[in-house]
């Protein structure tokens, strides 16, 4: 696994769809605390885009606070 940090920094309604939000992240910045440091020398630069349709879920998000982002390798199903 491969953990990043990223900060929600727009939340955009969808013209589209009523329940629909684009979330816009990007990769922390070195703003002189230890963790982001961290982050900050392996990952200096990443942005992630996504659309929440579920209003559930996008109640857990909050403008301006970070969140990691594991990336966990998805192990290739055997054809059988």
């Amino acid at each position: 696994m491969v953990r990043g940090k990223f900060r929600l920094t727009k939340i955009t309604r969808l013209y589209y769809n009523t329940t629909a939000n684009e979330l816009h992240f990007e990769a922390v910045q070195n703003d002189g605390t230890p963790e982001n440091q961290r982050f900050h020398k392996y990952t200096p630069q990443g942005s992630l885009t996504m659309v929440v349709d579920s209003p559930s879920a996008l109640e857990k998000f909050v403008l301006g606070e970070a969140y990691y982002l594991d990336f966990t390798p998805v192990p290739v199903p055997v054809k059988e």
